[in-house]
Formats: structure tokens, sequence, C-alpha cells
């Protein structure tokens, strides 16, 4: 699969097969979310894998939109770690595009997963900081449920030539 076609037919995906993944899979994702752009190349993310069953429970629990977790292969904390950054103000972005990649990454190789959203929704973050160990300094962006996809979504073309101005507003 290109880039383009990635892009394009890449769909947010919350039910899966329960089949596993392989390790290798793991590392694809998680190398695509490490060349994403970033700040002054500062790369303030950091990355917890959610693995075991009873963790994936766990961490569905902490928001009202993450039930898919508990049914996912895997799971990814995106954190960004705060502390001596050349930018502060771009952490939420810099991870924001690890996330984006991470997803493309997973969509190429035939899995599926959903961005699940908890930075700054600060209760949310504060029992995935609380339920992971995550230390002072250190905040989680999003939380993304990955695994075989149980749903076949098509394309959409989003495509709004209204929502584009040339040169000024």
């Amino acid at each position: 699969m290109d880039a383009l076609e990635a892009i394009m037919s890449r769909r947010s995906i919350r039910r899966f097969t329960g089949e596993p993944v392989v390790e290798e899979q793991i590392e694809t994702v998680l190398r695509a979310a490490q060349a994403a752009p970033s700040a002054n190349n500062q790369q303030p993310w950091r990355f917890i894998v959610l693995t075991e069953r009873d963790t994936l429970v766990a961490v569905a629990a902490t928001s009202p939109y993450a039930r898919m977790l508990a049914d996912a292969a895997f799971g990814i904390v995106v954190c960004g770690d705060t502390a001596d950054l050349k930018s502060p103000g771009m952490w939420q972005q810099d991870c924001s595009a690890a996330v984006e990649n991470a997803l493309l990454a997973a969509h190429a190789i035939g899995l599926g997963g959903v961005w699940l959203g908890y930075y700054p929704k600060m209760d949310r973050v504060e029992l995935l900081k609380e339920l992971l160990g995550i230390p002072e300094g250190v905040e989680p962006l999003a939380v993304l449920a990955i695994g075989h996809p149980a749903e076949i979504k098509p394309p959409s073309d989003r495509y709004a030539p209204s929502f584009v101005h040339r040169e000024r507003w």
C-alpha cells in the first residue's frame, strides 16, 4: 500500500477480531510513530505498549469512549515528556503527528486502529497516570487501540473545497 492509498483509505476501527499480532507489527507501528516530525527535533514522545488483557481492560475503563480497547490486540499510550523542551507548547502537536503516523502504519500492514483522546481531559489523564505509573512531567495525550479489524469501512472522500481559502480568508 503506498502512502496516499493509506492516507485516503484509513478509517477509525473500533471492533477487533481478537486475533493476536506479532511483535514485529508492534515495532513497525512504533517505528512509524517515531518517524514523525517534531519541533526542534526534540521528539518528546514516549510510549507505553499495552498487551496484557487485564491492563487493556483496566485502561478501557478510564474513558467513556475507550471500551474497544478491551478487545484490541494491543494498545499504545502516547505521552509527551514535557521536561526541558525548547518549544514547550509544541509537545501536543509533536505527539499528534506520532499518533497519525502510528495509525497509518497500522493500516498499511493490515491492522486497524482508533485514536482515543485523553489530553486535555484531565480527569482521564489523571486516571491513566495513576493506573500506569506515569511520572510527573510526562503527559498522556492519547491511547491507540489496535488490532485486526472486525469491521470494514469503505474509504470516505472528505475533501471539501469550501474549507479551502487561497492567499486570504
